[in-house]
């Protein structure tokens, strides 16, 4: 178990230390942190308040459980293998970020801009993306069931193969969306 000094901590925050693979962060508040382009692999977040500058980050098998990641700049971050449940994405930033093949059952996405993300075979059942523009994003053969897009951005946005089984889809932006081959059982979609 890493422990972490005061020192450490606005190091951390500063963005002077970019190589916490590994580390233990749980439950420390991280707001505001430059973790731009940092080594977040494996590292223990939970309940950790990550509302920073994650931009380009790699939290490949990180612990993100009970996580606030609330507005958090998480563009172009790679999220594989991640532990994601109870976590807030609430308004964060993940435009080309990789989140594929992951369970983020009951997720919260509302208003996050998620334009170009790969969310390809990922479980997102019961999953909030209200007002989250998913412009461009790839949900192939995703399980969205019960999941709610009311207001979202779904420009271009690839639902090929896709489980939209009772899903909420409500005064959505549809322009140029692929729902080929999809469960849409249940789904009554209202642009």
């Amino acid at each position: 178990m890493n422990i972490i000094t005061q020192i450490d901590l606005t190091a951390i925050i500063r963005g002077e230390i970019k190589n916490l693979a590994g580390a233990n962060l749980e439950g420390l508040d991280l707001s505001q942190a430059n973790l731009m382009g940092a080594n977040l692999s494996g590292a223990n977040l939970q309940n950790t308040i990550l509302r920073a500058n994650l931009k380009g980050a790699d939290l490949t098998g990180a612990n993100l459980v009970g996580a606030d990641l609330r507005n958090a700049d998480l563009r172009g971050a790679i999220l594989l293998d991640v532990s994601a449940s109870n976590v807030s994405f609430t308004g964060a930033f993940l435009a080309g970020a990789i989140l594929s093949h992951l369970d983020l059952t009951a997720v919260d996405f509302r208003g996050a801009d998620l334009r170009g993300v790969n969310l390809v075979k990922s479980i997102l059942n019961r999953t909030d993306f209200s007002s989250s523009n998913l412009s461009g994003a790839d949900l192939s053969q995703a399980d969205l069931e019960e999941a709610i897009l009311n207001g979202a951005v779904l420009r271009g946005t690839n639902f090929t193969q896709a489980n939209l089984l009772c899903v909420q889809i409500e005064q959505a932006i549809l322009t140029g969306a692929i729902f080929d081959d999809c469960c849409l059982e249940g789904t009554n979609i209202q642009k």
